[in-house]
């Protein structure tokens, strides 16, 4: 039987939790709140035999895990329990959380909505503008709730959101923070861990100013904004679940001459920035400043291992050398890439000169880590007419990749890392007689085949999750209507 079963490992007294298969809270939450580094935690010791998990590259059987404290204490393949102990069994696969390193939140209540009809990119950034225009930070929180929801239930287990509507939509500043700890607020509510990515906006163009709801999104400054952010990160020290990133959003909305301000501002932190994603924008940079946008990035100190290039699709040779020669994170999102239609990035060749790969899912058009891993496989054969760019394990190590969101000791099943599991279902229509290893993680499994999601030694997803409030299509549902024009 392949599933979630909660009872005994042989030689050890029976264990663990009951009751119903739920999903991620969707209900109200405490506003306002900081949690400390380690809080909810307990001292006592759990512990797991997992029937097959993916370990150190490996698919291995009967591996014995131990947490305590929110990390793994205990990770050995074929390991006794021990007599007059008790330990959970985790029958299915099990694989680490997953790390989704772009998202816009706000995105997923376009979804079957622009889709309709022609266009470009273009066509739809003026409708997600409608929908930024709407939100405050009470419909706001609604709405991350739902979709964090959506996206925990899916495998994720810590999220980097890329954040830029900060303000009230005449560009007035919320008191305390109250758009960013909306978002914060939401991923406590389901339980995921956040890097809040925030996101320097102040133009609408090359020399352009900002302009209708992009008034929302600037500080006025580079300045403006790394003291905003500096306020924010010292509100939330000491949380252990959320991590304050910056980013760039473009190097169109941040000036050539404000890009060393927004790099020593984020010195230490997350970087990330999107890129090339558009060959519109490297024209423009091109007609603007003679270079391309990652050599604009590479001169004002913005390329290397913190930094995290989104999309980059679009790259020059040179591009890709100096991105891969920095050591740069690159994240794809490849289902939003191919629902936009802009197109597929060189992601082998990045690898290959040295760049760290990562997926992100963007505009949440669809929600399914698993899909983004094997799309990056796919679609390079569309482009190549070859099959075999990636292993399995390539791809799971980058949908694992929560380094480049601040959290380097998650992503893995190892003594000291952070205790986070996915467990997938092995008998589904689209996982039975896939071999229950890594390829049918990859290649077979669906957000839909996902029974459990543990985050930091807590169970978020599955039978031994608290209930959730309302069903999340129900709060999905709600959420998007409240903000739709």
């Amino acid at each position: 039987m392949s599933g979630l079963v909660f009872g005994s490992a042989p030689g050890s007294a029976t264990g663990g939790a009951t009751g119903p298969a739920t999903g991620p809270a969707t209900g109200p939450a405490t506003r306002g709140a900081t949690r400390p580094a380690g809080a909810g935690s307990g001292a006592a010791a759990t512990a797991y035999v997992l029937r097959r998990a993916w370990v150190g590259g490996a698919t291995r059987d009967d591996v014995l895990v131990e947490v305590a404290d929110g990390r793994f204490t205990r990770v050995e393949p074929g390991g006794a329990v021990g007599e007059g102990r008790a330990a959970v069994v985790l029958d299915g696969l099990v694989v680490p959380g997953q790390a989704n390193a772009h998202s816009h939140a706000f995105h997923r209540a376009l979804r079957g909505r622009t889709q309709r009809g022609r266009g470009t990119f273009w066509t739809w950034r003026e409708q997600m503008y409608a929908v930024a225009a709407r939100l405050d930070p009470d419909s706001y929180h609604r709405l991350a709730r739902a979709v964090l929801g959506e996206i925990v239930a899916s495998g994720v287990t810590t999220l980097g959101e890329f954040h830029y509507l900060h303000h009230r939509p005449d560009g007035t500043p919320y008191p305390d923070h109250a758009m960013e700890l909306a978002l914060v607020e939401a991923a406590r509510a389901v339980g995921l861990r956040l890097t809040l990515l925030d996101t320097c906006y102040l133009s609408s163009g090359f020399g352009a100013p900002v302009e209708g709801v992009q008034r929302r999104c600037s500080d006025g400054s580079a300045q403006a904004w790394a003291e905003r952010r500096a306020a924010l990160v010292e509100r939330l020290a000491g949380c252990d679940d959320v991590v304050v990133g910056a980013a760039i959003h473009s190097v169109r909305a941040v000036p050539r001459a404000d890009l060393p301000t927004v790099v020593a501002a984020a010195a230490g932190d997350p970087l990330h920035v999107h890129l090339s994603e558009q060959p519109a924008e490297n024209a423009a940079c091109l007609a603007a400043h003679g270079v391309t946008p990652t050599r604009l990035l590479a001169d004002a100190g913005a390329l290397g291992p913190r930094t995290t290039a989104v999309h980059a699709t679009h790259l020059t040779d040179a591009d890709v050398d100096l991105l891969g020669g920095s050591g740069t994170r690159v994240c794809l999102c490849p289902t939003t890439e191919r629902d936009l239609g802009d197109g597929v990035g060189p992601a082998r060749r990045l690898a290959d000169a040295g760049a760290v790969l990562s997926l992100g899912s963007d505009s949440h058009a669809v929600v399914d880590p698993w899909e983004e891993m094997r799309a990056l496989e796919l679609d390079e054969r569309l482009t190549s007419r070859r099959r075999g760019h990636w292993s399995a394990d390539e791809l799971l190590a980058a949908g694992t990749d929560h380094a480049g969101l601040g959290f380097p000791d998650a992503g893995r099943l190892e003594v000291g890392a952070r205790a986070d599991l996915v467990v997938l279902d092995t008998s589904s229509p689209r996982t039975a007689g896939t071999g229950d290893d890594e390829h049918t993680a990859v290649f077979a499994a669906s957000a839909a085949d996902v029974l459990a999601v543990m985050v930091d030694g807590r169970w978020v997803v599955g039978p031994a999750a608290p209930a959730p409030a309302q069903p999340l299509g129900a709060a999905l549902a709600a959420a998007i209507q409240e903000v739709l024009p």
